[in-house]
Formats: structure tokens, sequence, C-alpha cells
């Protein structure tokens, strides 16, 4: 992919808060490049995968999160193509990209203008959790529902999000709308062919993938959703692991130890057996007394040692749990309506 020009001088840090920053960007949807101008630049996150800053389109006064990760030439950034591959209602959307150069020699930033969204799952959780109560149940199915959405939308094109987390689900508090984000971990899945286990966050990663196994499917992404809901019912994660080891001991207490044949189905190269046998603990224990027994029935067909026994997004879509979901008279707490959550298209039926 060639290189676009930008028309300012973008060197590391690229961008002064006041000033006007004009760039040769490339719509997300299109290949024709055309000037674009943003301002009011601020930092609003940063991690191993780079920065995110917040600024304000100039044409429109459209807020915008512009996400600038150092690009390695010899390859194509994977997260872009697969950006540029998808449009969901439930997925953060990708307006621009463009290339900034850094202080290095050689060193090259892709930037990726995308939609912004003023808050998370996850703090929206850690708010509740900090106020001892948990988010309101009719929240929580919002929530999920529309995380299950967009996973119907990306498996039934074979892409594994493979970082699924509060963290990485936005919201809109206002309209109830949830978007997934962050594609830097995602990837199209093929048969037969390896992929790291070391992937996922700690917290949210699938048993198979803490036994090492390469040739996992999307089923993993089922797994990190059915830990977000979990963590939405009770307030706090439900496998609190502190190392890899540790995460899988809190999965056991739990779920009990996995028995040869689970653990066969979640990595067949896998020969260690020695697991002290602990049994299982009822979900109904796990939870609050007053939790729904839809909700706990939900989590027991996400929560499954074997991949393929955990229900496909769509399929978590059209568990009672989300019945209130589809009553007319369902509304937020503001008394606004609910965000559009049944206009499934064909395509995939998400």
């Amino acid at each position: 992919m060639k290189l676009l020009l930008t028309l300012t001088n973008m060197k590391s840090p690229i961008f002064n808060e006041q000033k006007v920053h004009t760039v040769l960007a490339t719509p997300g949807q299109s290949e024709k490049a055309q000037e674009i101008s943003f301002t009011d630049m601020k930092s609003i996150g940063n991690g191993s995968f780079g920065v995110v800053y917040q600024a304000t389109m100039v044409a429109n006064k459209e807020v915008v999160a512009i996400k600038k990760v150092l690009q390695d030439k010899r390859f194509k950034n994977r997260e872009l193509q697969i950006m540029r591959s998808i449009e969901h209602q439930n997925i953060v959307s990708l307006k621009y990209f463009f290339y900034s150069s850094g202080e290095k020699k050689d060193e090259v930033y892709l930037n990726l203008v995308l939609e912004f969204m003023p808050d998370t799952v996850y703090r929206v959780c850690r708010h509740y959790s900090r106020h001892s109560q948990t988010i309101p149940l009719l929240h929580s199915k919002l929530y999920a529902y529309q995380m299950f959405r967009s996973l119907a939308f990306l498996h039934s094109r074979g892409i594994c999000h493979r970082d699924i987390k509060p963290q990485n689900l936005l919201l809109n508090p206002e309209t109830g709308v949830l978007k997934l984000c962050d594609f830097g971990s995602a990837k199209h899945l093929q048969r037969g062919e390896p992929n790291v286990s070391y992937i996922c966050s700690r917290y949210y990663r699938a048993p198979e993938l803490i036994f090492g196994a390469t040739h996992y499917t999307c089923q993993i992404d089922i797994w990190s959703a059915g830990c977000v809901v979990a963590e939405l019912l009770l307030g706090k994660p439900l496998f609190p692991g502190d190392t890899g080891v540790d995460q899988l001991v809190e999965i056991i207490k739990v779920l009990g130890t996995p028995t040869r044949e689970q653990i066969s189905e979640m990595n067949p190269d896998y020969t260690e057996f020695k697991f002290p046998q602990i049994p299982g603990v009822p979900w109904q224990k796990v939870f609050r007394p007053r939790t729904p027994s839809e909700a706990i029935n939900l989590i027991t067909r996400l929560l499954i040692y074997r991949p393929q026994q955990r229900v496909s997004p769509l399929e978590a879509c059209s568990h009672q749990f989300f019945d209130e979901l589809r009553a007319e008279s369902t509304r937020l707490s503001s008394g606004q309506p609910l965000p559009l959550l049944f206009n499934f298209s064909q395509a995939g039926m998400a």
C-alpha cells in the first residue's frame, strides 16, 4: 500500500492541541484520497499498540478518535484491512486513514480516524462497582445483545476479534448504543492454518488458548463474551487470574477440572494431564441470589470447555435472556426508546 503524503509536517508527536491539522487521507470505504482537517487534539488513551487521540473535524464539527500505531513497512496492516472490509451498526466505523512520519528515520505511523464514542462498558462497570452496585439488568441485556450482534456479523465473515473485553465495548450511554472497537488482534481464521495462542486479554482468555491451542476457532470470542456477560451481572471479573496459569486455576474453581476428552477437544496436542480433581460449582452459587435464571442459563451455554458446544452469536441473540428487549413497551431509564436491535440483514443475518 502506497504511503500517502501529509500536507503538514506530521512528525511525532504529531498533534498540537490548538492547531488545525490538514492531511491527505483516504476514506475507510473508498480509494480516493482527500484533504481533511481536524483540531482540538487531546490524548485519551495509550498502550502497547500506540496512542488514541480525540479530535474535532473542522468541516462538520464531528468529534472523532484517531488511533496512531507504528507501521511495519514490511507488512500490510491487518487491522486496517479488516476495518476497511466491514461496516455494521455495532462496530465502530473507520472514517479515514492516513500515514505520518515519526521522529526517527523511516519511522511511519498509521493513523485510523474512527467514530468517537464517549464511554466504555469497562468504565460503566467500574462506576457502579465503586458505588457497590451492579449495572441495571436492562442495560446488561442491551449491552450484551449488541455485543453478540457484532460478533454474529464478524463470525459470518470468518473474522475472529480475539480481544473481546469490556474496554473494547464502546458506549453512548444516552442512546444505549454499543459498538465493538480495537481490531488490532483480529484475524480471518482459515481452517488448518495455525494461529498464535498467546492472544486475548487474560481475564477473558478461552481455556483452549491457555492450553496452547493454535488451531482454535471463532468460539474463543464466545468464551470472552460469556466472561463479559458474567461481569455485567457480577459487577467484577468472573475469572481474575494473576498469571496465565492462575487464569486456568480460576476457571477450574468454577467449572471444575476438565476431563481428558474436554482437554483433547480444546487442544489435541496437549499431553499433560496432571490436574487435581476439583468439582465444579453450581452456577447459581456463583451469582447473586436474585440473578434471573435465564441469565444463568445463557452463561451455561457460553462458558463451556468444549468450544463447539458453545452457542453461536446468533443463538445467543435469540436467547430468552433478551426477551425484554423484544417487548415494544421497553424503554431506556431516560424514557427514550431502545436503539435499533432487530434490523438484521440477509448477509450473515447480522
